[in-house]
């Protein structure tokens, strides 16, 4: 056979001098990928720890926007001015104004968090809670699209002593929406004068503003505030009843009403208890009640808020 003659195959060795150089070899390479690999475990390099951003449930526009220039250790007012070009993903009926689409959350934050997307997350969130079946199924069987679920829900969540009232603040709501009749709630004369208080005057029910509901029917042009899910879920499911009216008497006890005559005499227990609180040595300054009134009968029914001084 034509392999019958062929020499025998011998396998190769190293030397003694080729296997420490193999050896060498191979200590290097391992050396080489260890100083390779330092770098990449080195601390510096490991995952920033993001840090935590709470905003709470009714804070307006303007405190979301300074809470973010807070945590970012930015200057004021840049998270107001990030607004005209985040191209945030607001409904057409907003124009461009975030108020009520800024979700109350605790979000993360990090060196690289930017105003614009922190902006972003917040009113994707907003979509997110308007869109779950509960509160869209409930806006729709009340004709109400998402942008108004949230300007009622933000009433709501300025409105309402506590969650449990939410429901039966939002009854009110509905039932004046239903009659024609004007909101007359405070929060939103509050939101015009960019305030908060439990006081307001006569006279100022009586200011020329969009947002001033004793003197325009319907809900304000925009919310009000940062409505929370629960919010938004009692402005689509308000509790049943025939309230008109109702008054915080005093934390933890608000009364609702049907009509102005029960719900007057509720403001004047208000007015009471307002004045026993306040009562003390000092004078009240010439010209002005030692404690809030409530205002007479007016050729409307009077509003659901607290008392009014003239």
């Amino acid at each position: 056979m034509p392999h019958a003659h062929r020499p025998p195959q011998r396998r190769s060795r190293l030397t003694r001098r080729g296997r420490l150089l193999l050896l060498l070899t191979a200590l290097l390479g391992i050396g080489l990928g260890t100083a390779l690999l330092v770098p990449l475990l080195s601390p510096a390099e490991a995952p920033e720890r993001p840090r935590r951003l709470l905003i709470p449930e009714g804070w307006r526009a303007a405190q979301v926007y300074a809470a973010i220039d807070k945590e970012l250790h930015l200057p004021a007012g840049t998270a107001s001015s990030a607004v005209a070009t985040a191209d945030l993903p607001l409904p057409a009926e907003a124009k461009g104004n975030p108020e009520g689409y800024l979700f109350p959350a605790t979000y993360p934050v990090t060196s690289k968090t930017t105003p614009a997307g922190l902006l972003a997350t917040m009113v994707r969130t907003a979509n997110q809670k308007l869109a779950t079946k509960t509160v869209a199924a409930g806006g729709r069987a009340h004709a109400m699209t998402p942008y108004q679920t949230a300007t009622l829900a933000s009433i709501i969540e300025a409105e309402a002593d506590n969650p449990a009232d939410m429901g039966k603040v939002a009854r009110v709501v509905h039932n004046r929406l239903a009659r024609s009749m004007p909101l007359q709630m405070d929060s939103t004369l509050n939101y015009a004068l960019n305030r908060t208080t439990v006081d307001t005057k006569l006279r100022e029910t009586r200011i020329d503003h969009p947002f001033n509901t004793y003197e325009h029917q319907g809900l304000p042009p925009t919310p009000i505030n940062s409505p929370g899910l629960q919010a938004m879920a009692a402005a689509v499911a308000p509790a049943p009843g025939d309230w008109l009216f109702f008054v915080t008497v005093k934390p933890g006890d608000t009364r609702f009403s049907a009509t102005y005559e029960e719900h007057r005499k509720h403001v004047e227990e208000f007015n009471r208890l307002r004045a026993a609180a306040t009562a003390g040595p000092a004078t009240p300054p010439p010209g002005r009640p030692a404690h809030a009134q409530a205002a007479g009968p007016p050729p409307r029914p009077a509003g659901p808020g607290a008392s009014h001084r003239d």
